[in-house]
């Protein structure tokens, strides 16, 4: 039953984030690949500036909203994988004599 509402809360939480939380890591793998290989510091910082979402003026609350988000995503992913479940011993079969 618990496993349920946490699948409904991960599915929920997976579906509104998605789009931050791949345009915020895709955004990052740029920056390192303009900055370190191509050794393009102006689209680097052109980019850290979308990165950190500064563009849009959302720079003070939208990583604290991703990294709630993937907090959520985290702790609900967790207890799906059964990790933190209480496991049963298994019966034993009583012995004859």
């Amino acid at each position: 039953m618990m496993k349920n509402t946490f699948r409904k809360y991960h599915r929920l939480i997976a579906t509104l984030f998605c789009l931050p939380l791949l345009f915020t890591a895709l955004t990052g793998c740029f920056i390192a690949i303009a900055d370190t290989w191509l050794h393009q510091e102006e689209l680097a910082a052109f980019l850290i500036t979308i990165h950190t979402f500064q563009i849009f003026k959302l720079d003070a609350i939208l990583p604290v909203l991703n990294g709630l988000g993937l907090i959520g995503l985290v702790a609900t992913g967790l207890s799906l994988t059964g990790l933190f479940t209480k496991r049963q011993q298994p019966k034993r079969i009583k012995e004859r004599s």
